[in-house]
Protein backbone atom coordinates (compact mmCIF):
# COMPACT_ATOMS: atom_id res chain seq x y z
CA UNK A 1 0.00 0.00 0.00
CA UNK A 2 1.34 3.41 -1.00
CA UNK A 3 2.18 5.90 1.74
CA UNK A 4 0.97 9.45 1.29
CA UNK A 5 3.26 12.42 1.80
CA UNK A 6 1.72 15.66 3.02
CA UNK A 7 3.18 18.46 0.90
CA UNK A 8 1.42 21.28 2.76
CA UNK A 9 4.37 23.66 3.30
CA UNK A 10 5.41 25.49 6.47
CA UNK A 11 8.32 27.29 8.02
CA UNK A 12 9.88 26.57 11.41
CA UNK A 13 11.51 29.54 13.10
CA UNK A 14 14.65 27.91 14.44
CA UNK A 15 15.97 31.27 15.67
CA UNK A 16 14.28 34.66 15.66
CA UNK A 17 16.86 37.13 17.04
CA UNK A 18 19.11 39.35 14.97
CA UNK A 19 22.41 41.01 15.69
CA UNK A 20 25.87 39.77 16.70
CA UNK A 21 25.06 39.64 20.42
CA UNK A 22 24.29 37.23 23.22
CA UNK A 23 20.94 38.71 24.16
CA UNK A 24 20.16 38.43 27.85
CA UNK A 25 17.07 36.50 28.88
CA UNK A 26 15.95 39.06 31.45
CA UNK A 27 12.44 39.12 29.98
CA UNK A 28 12.12 35.34 30.23
CA UNK A 29 12.04 35.07 26.44
CA UNK A 30 15.22 33.65 24.94
CA UNK A 31 15.67 33.83 21.19
CA UNK A 32 18.36 31.95 19.29
CA UNK A 33 20.23 33.43 16.34
CA UNK A 34 18.45 33.88 13.05
CA UNK A 35 17.72 30.67 11.14
CA UNK A 36 14.62 29.39 9.35
CA UNK A 37 13.66 25.96 8.04
CA UNK A 38 11.41 25.87 4.97
CA UNK A 39 9.66 22.51 5.23
CA UNK A 40 7.92 20.75 2.33
CA UNK A 41 6.76 17.23 3.08
CA UNK A 42 9.57 15.38 4.84
CA UNK A 43 12.29 17.55 3.29
CA UNK A 44 13.49 21.00 4.28
CA UNK A 45 15.72 23.90 3.27
CA UNK A 46 17.72 26.01 5.73
CA UNK A 47 17.92 29.80 5.41
CA UNK A 48 20.77 31.32 7.45
CA UNK A 49 22.75 29.64 10.21
CA UNK A 50 22.57 31.79 13.31
CA UNK A 51 23.70 30.97 16.84
CA UNK A 52 22.43 27.62 18.09
CA UNK A 53 21.00 26.34 14.82
CA UNK A 54 22.37 22.80 15.19
CA UNK A 55 20.65 22.25 18.53
CA UNK A 56 17.50 23.93 17.24
CA UNK A 57 17.34 21.52 14.30
CA UNK A 58 17.44 18.69 16.83
CA UNK A 59 14.68 20.29 18.93
CA UNK A 60 12.53 20.75 15.83
CA UNK A 61 13.01 17.07 14.96
CA UNK A 62 14.57 17.98 11.63
CA UNK A 63 17.04 15.32 10.56
CA UNK A 64 20.23 16.33 8.80
CA UNK A 65 19.41 13.56 6.31
CA UNK A 66 16.34 15.51 5.21
CA UNK A 67 18.05 18.84 4.47
CA UNK A 68 18.25 19.44 0.73
CA UNK A 69 19.97 22.82 0.56
CA UNK A 70 21.14 25.79 2.60
CA UNK A 71 20.76 29.44 1.61
CA UNK A 72 22.66 32.35 3.17
CA UNK A 73 21.16 35.82 2.75
CA UNK A 74 24.38 37.71 3.47
CA UNK A 75 27.67 37.16 5.24
CA UNK A 76 27.22 39.01 8.52
CA UNK A 77 28.26 36.91 11.49
CA UNK A 78 24.80 36.62 13.06
CA UNK A 79 23.66 34.83 9.89
CA UNK A 80 26.71 32.56 9.53
CA UNK A 81 28.21 32.03 12.99
CA UNK A 82 27.14 28.39 13.30
CA UNK A 83 28.27 27.42 9.81
CA UNK A 84 31.47 25.94 11.34
CA UNK A 85 29.42 23.68 13.64
CA UNK A 86 27.32 22.38 10.74
CA UNK A 87 30.42 21.79 8.63
CA UNK A 88 32.38 20.00 11.36
CA UNK A 89 29.59 18.23 13.28
CA UNK A 90 26.63 18.07 10.92
CA UNK A 91 28.48 15.88 8.46
CA UNK A 92 28.46 13.04 11.02
CA UNK A 93 24.65 13.27 11.23
CA UNK A 94 24.10 12.65 7.52
CA UNK A 95 24.15 9.46 5.47
CA UNK A 96 26.09 10.95 2.57
CA UNK A 97 26.00 7.76 0.49
CA UNK A 98 22.20 7.58 0.66
CA UNK A 99 21.36 11.29 0.51
CA UNK A 100 24.27 12.97 -1.25
CA UNK A 101 25.82 16.30 -0.27
CA UNK A 102 23.92 19.35 0.98
CA UNK A 103 24.08 22.27 -1.44
CA UNK A 104 25.07 25.65 0.04
CA UNK A 105 24.18 28.85 -1.83
CA UNK A 106 25.25 32.31 -0.73
CA UNK A 107 26.78 35.64 -1.73
CA UNK A 108 30.03 35.73 -3.63
CA UNK A 109 33.16 37.78 -2.94
CA UNK A 110 32.28 41.46 -2.56
CA UNK A 111 35.26 42.34 -4.72
CA UNK A 112 36.21 45.50 -2.83
CA UNK A 113 36.02 46.94 0.65
CA UNK A 114 33.14 49.26 1.59
CA UNK A 115 33.83 52.96 2.09
CA UNK A 116 34.91 54.15 5.53
CA UNK A 117 32.24 55.81 7.66
CA UNK A 118 32.19 59.58 7.31
CA UNK A 119 32.19 59.67 11.12
CA UNK A 120 35.77 58.34 11.26
CA UNK A 121 38.41 60.82 12.36
CA UNK A 122 41.15 58.32 11.46
CA UNK A 123 40.47 55.62 8.89
CA UNK A 124 40.46 52.17 10.56
CA UNK A 125 42.56 49.38 9.08
CA UNK A 126 40.75 46.30 7.72
CA UNK A 127 41.58 42.80 8.90
CA UNK A 128 43.07 40.23 6.51
CA UNK A 129 44.01 42.80 3.85
CA UNK A 130 45.25 40.01 1.57
CA UNK A 131 41.72 38.50 1.45
CA UNK A 132 39.36 41.08 2.97
CA UNK A 133 35.99 40.15 1.39
CA UNK A 134 35.64 36.37 0.86
CA UNK A 135 32.34 35.05 -0.41
CA UNK A 136 30.47 31.94 0.69
CA UNK A 137 32.76 29.55 -1.19
CA UNK A 138 35.83 31.21 0.30
CA UNK A 139 34.31 31.25 3.78
CA UNK A 140 33.51 27.54 3.73
CA UNK A 141 36.96 26.59 2.52
CA UNK A 142 38.61 28.87 5.10
CA UNK A 143 36.58 27.17 7.85
CA UNK A 144 37.69 23.76 6.61
CA UNK A 145 41.28 24.97 6.55
CA UNK A 146 41.00 26.38 10.09
CA UNK A 147 39.78 22.99 11.37
CA UNK A 148 42.18 20.94 9.24
CA UNK A 149 43.99 19.44 12.26
CA UNK A 150 40.75 18.06 13.68
CA UNK A 151 39.34 17.00 10.33
CA UNK A 152 42.50 15.26 9.14
CA UNK A 153 42.75 13.35 12.43
CA UNK A 154 39.27 11.98 11.85
CA UNK A 155 39.63 11.45 8.10
CA UNK A 156 42.94 9.58 8.35
CA UNK A 157 42.60 7.80 11.69
CA UNK A 158 38.85 7.10 11.94
CA UNK A 159 38.14 7.06 8.18
CA UNK A 160 35.43 9.70 8.60
CA UNK A 161 34.19 11.90 5.74
CA UNK A 162 35.37 15.39 4.92
CA UNK A 163 33.00 18.38 5.08
CA UNK A 164 33.73 18.75 1.37
CA UNK A 165 32.10 15.33 0.87
CA UNK A 166 29.00 16.40 2.80
CA UNK A 167 28.57 19.90 1.37
CA UNK A 168 28.94 21.53 -2.03
CA UNK A 169 29.21 25.32 -2.16
CA UNK A 170 28.11 27.73 -4.86
CA UNK A 171 28.40 31.50 -4.85
CA UNK A 172 25.23 33.03 -6.29
CA UNK A 173 25.93 34.71 -9.63
CA UNK A 174 24.33 38.14 -9.96
CA UNK A 175 22.81 38.83 -13.41
CA UNK A 176 25.32 40.80 -15.45
CA UNK A 177 22.93 43.23 -17.12
CA UNK A 178 21.39 44.94 -14.05
CA UNK A 179 24.15 47.47 -13.29
CA UNK A 180 25.14 46.00 -9.92
CA UNK A 181 28.18 47.49 -8.17
CA UNK A 182 28.99 46.68 -4.52
CA UNK A 183 29.59 50.33 -3.58
CA UNK A 184 27.95 52.46 -6.26
CA UNK A 185 24.79 50.43 -6.97
CA UNK A 186 24.35 47.46 -4.59
CA UNK A 187 20.55 47.33 -5.03
CA UNK A 188 19.72 48.10 -8.66
CA UNK A 189 16.22 49.54 -8.99
CA UNK A 190 13.77 47.69 -11.19
CA UNK A 191 15.70 44.42 -11.23
CA UNK A 192 13.72 41.21 -11.66
CA UNK A 193 13.95 38.21 -9.33
CA UNK A 194 16.24 35.49 -10.67
CA UNK A 195 16.29 31.76 -10.10
CA UNK A 196 19.05 30.29 -7.91
CA UNK A 197 17.76 26.75 -7.27
CA UNK A 198 15.08 24.31 -8.40
CA UNK A 199 14.12 20.75 -7.55
CA UNK A 200 10.93 18.68 -7.59
CA UNK A 201 9.55 20.44 -4.50
CA UNK A 202 10.60 24.12 -4.71
CA UNK A 203 11.80 26.88 -6.96
CA UNK A 204 13.98 29.43 -5.18
CA UNK A 205 14.37 32.94 -6.58
CA UNK A 206 16.44 35.80 -5.21
CA UNK A 207 16.68 39.56 -5.43
CA UNK A 208 19.21 42.08 -4.13
CA UNK A 209 18.13 44.02 -1.04
CA UNK A 210 19.65 47.05 0.63
CA UNK A 211 21.73 46.39 3.74
CA UNK A 212 24.71 48.71 3.48
CA UNK A 213 27.56 48.30 3.61
CA UNK A 214 27.00 44.58 2.90
CA UNK A 215 26.97 43.65 -0.75
CA UNK A 216 25.59 41.48 -2.10
CA UNK A 217 22.65 40.90 0.25
CA UNK A 218 19.77 38.70 -0.88
CA UNK A 219 16.14 38.03 -0.08
CA UNK A 220 14.85 34.60 -1.10
CA UNK A 221 11.45 33.34 -2.22
CA UNK A 222 10.42 29.68 -2.13
CA UNK A 223 7.56 28.69 -4.43
CA UNK A 224 5.87 25.29 -4.13
CA UNK A 225 2.73 23.77 -5.67
CA UNK A 226 0.89 24.65 -2.46
CA UNK A 227 2.17 28.10 -1.56
CA UNK A 228 5.08 30.53 -1.29
CA UNK A 229 7.22 32.12 1.40
CA UNK A 230 9.51 35.13 1.03
CA UNK A 231 12.36 35.75 3.51
CA UNK A 232 13.71 39.29 3.52
CA UNK A 233 17.14 38.75 4.98
CA UNK A 234 18.50 41.98 6.47
CA UNK A 235 17.40 45.09 4.62
CA UNK A 236 16.15 48.59 4.90
CA UNK A 237 12.76 49.26 3.30
CA UNK A 238 13.35 48.51 -0.38
CA UNK A 239 11.19 48.26 -3.48
CA UNK A 240 13.10 45.15 -4.60
CA UNK A 241 11.68 43.25 -1.63
CA UNK A 242 8.16 44.23 -2.69
CA UNK A 243 8.91 42.96 -6.21
CA UNK A 244 10.10 39.58 -4.93
CA UNK A 245 7.25 39.19 -2.41
CA UNK A 246 4.40 40.14 -4.75
CA UNK A 247 1.39 37.95 -3.86
CA UNK A 248 3.39 35.75 -1.49
CA UNK A 249 1.49 33.61 1.00
CA UNK A 250 3.90 34.42 3.83
CA UNK A 251 6.48 37.18 4.22
CA UNK A 252 9.12 36.83 6.93
CA UNK A 253 10.61 40.27 7.41
CA UNK A 254 13.25 41.62 9.76
CA UNK A 255 12.31 44.30 12.30
CA UNK A 256 14.30 46.57 14.58
CA UNK A 257 13.23 48.89 17.38
CA UNK A 258 14.87 52.20 16.49
CA UNK A 259 14.02 53.67 19.90
CA UNK A 260 16.19 50.92 21.39
CA UNK A 261 18.98 51.84 18.96
CA UNK A 262 19.05 55.41 20.23
CA UNK A 263 19.11 54.23 23.85
CA UNK A 264 21.72 51.53 23.25
CA UNK A 265 24.17 53.95 21.66
CA UNK A 266 23.63 56.84 24.06
CA UNK A 267 22.08 59.10 21.46
CA UNK A 268 25.34 59.18 19.49
CA UNK A 269 27.66 60.87 21.97
CA UNK A 270 30.84 59.38 20.46
CA UNK A 271 31.86 58.84 16.85
CA UNK A 272 31.52 55.07 17.32
CA UNK A 273 28.03 55.42 18.78
CA UNK A 274 26.95 57.77 16.01
CA UNK A 275 28.37 55.51 13.30
CA UNK A 276 26.46 52.57 14.84
CA UNK A 277 23.22 54.57 14.84
CA UNK A 278 23.88 55.57 11.22
CA UNK A 279 24.35 51.92 10.27
CA UNK A 280 21.12 50.73 11.87
CA UNK A 281 19.10 53.58 10.40
CA UNK A 282 20.30 53.03 6.82
CA UNK A 283 20.40 49.22 6.94
CA UNK A 284 17.32 47.96 8.83
CA UNK A 285 13.53 48.20 8.88
CA UNK A 286 11.12 49.27 11.57
CA UNK A 287 8.11 47.00 12.20
CA UNK A 288 5.86 49.74 10.84
CA UNK A 289 7.89 49.83 7.61
CA UNK A 290 7.76 46.02 7.35
CA UNK A 291 3.97 46.12 7.61
CA UNK A 292 3.81 48.76 4.88
CA UNK A 293 6.03 46.65 2.60
CA UNK A 294 3.87 43.56 3.21
CA UNK A 295 0.74 45.54 2.35
CA UNK A 296 2.33 46.83 -0.86
CA UNK A 297 3.36 43.32 -1.84
CA UNK A 298 -0.10 41.90 -1.15
CA UNK A 299 1.30 39.29 1.25
CA UNK A 300 -1.39 37.14 2.85
CA UNK A 301 0.58 36.65 6.08
CA UNK A 302 3.39 38.61 7.73
CA UNK A 303 5.76 37.32 10.40
CA UNK A 304 8.35 39.63 11.94
CA UNK A 305 11.63 37.94 12.84
CA UNK A 306 15.33 38.78 13.14
CA UNK A 307 14.05 40.88 16.02
CA UNK A 308 16.42 43.49 17.45
CA UNK A 309 16.76 43.68 20.35
CA UNK A 310 16.30 39.96 20.83
CA UNK A 311 14.89 40.34 24.34
CA UNK A 312 12.15 42.91 23.70
CA UNK A 313 8.86 41.66 25.17
CA UNK A 314 6.68 40.24 22.39
CA UNK A 315 3.88 42.63 23.35
CA UNK A 316 5.94 45.51 21.91
CA UNK A 317 5.74 43.93 18.47
CA UNK A 318 2.31 42.29 18.75
CA UNK A 319 0.60 45.63 19.35
CA UNK A 320 1.24 46.44 15.68
CA UNK A 321 -0.74 43.48 14.37
CA UNK A 322 -4.01 45.38 14.13
CA UNK A 323 -2.55 47.60 11.41
CA UNK A 324 -1.93 44.69 8.99
CA UNK A 325 -4.84 43.46 6.88
CA UNK A 326 -3.71 39.83 6.73
CA UNK A 327 -2.55 37.32 9.33
CA UNK A 328 0.17 38.71 11.58
CA UNK A 329 2.73 36.77 13.62
CA UNK A 330 5.49 37.49 16.10
CA UNK A 331 6.92 33.96 16.20
CA UNK A 332 8.91 32.51 19.04
CA UNK A 333 11.74 30.07 18.42
CA UNK A 334 10.51 26.72 17.05
CA UNK A 335 7.10 28.05 16.01
CA UNK A 336 5.59 26.57 12.84
CA UNK A 337 3.71 28.76 10.36
CA UNK A 338 1.95 27.47 7.24
CA UNK A 339 2.57 29.15 3.92
CA UNK A 340 -0.01 27.15 2.00
CA UNK A 341 -2.40 29.09 -0.21
CA UNK A 342 -5.49 30.00 1.79
CA UNK A 343 -7.66 28.22 -0.77
CA UNK A 344 -5.28 25.24 -0.88
CA UNK A 345 -5.75 24.23 2.74
CA UNK A 346 -8.78 22.12 1.81
CA UNK A 347 -7.46 20.83 -1.50
CA UNK A 348 -7.06 17.02 -1.32
CA UNK A 349 -4.37 16.67 -4.01
CA UNK A 350 -1.67 18.20 -1.77
CA UNK A 351 -0.85 14.61 -0.84
CA UNK A 352 1.16 12.51 -3.26
CA UNK A 353 2.10 8.86 -3.26
CA UNK A 354 5.62 7.96 -2.20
Amino acid sequence: MQQELDLAPRIITLGTAGGPRWWSSRTGQHRHGIATAVVVGDQYYLVDVGLGVGRQLERADLSFDDMRAMFITHLHSDHTVDLPSLLTMGLYARDIEANGPIKIFGPGDRGMLPPVSERAEVAPQPVCPDNPTPGTYGMVHSIVQAYATDLNDRILDALRPSPLDCFTVQDIEIPEDIGYHPNDNPTPAGMAPFEVYRDDLVTVTAILVEHPPVAPAFAFRFDTVAGSVTISGDTTATDNLVTLARGTDLLLHEAIDFDWVERAYGGGKTQTDQASIDHHRKSHTSPEQAIELAERAGAARLALHHLVPGNTPAERWEALGETFAGEFFIPHDLDSISFAHQDALAVPDLKVGV
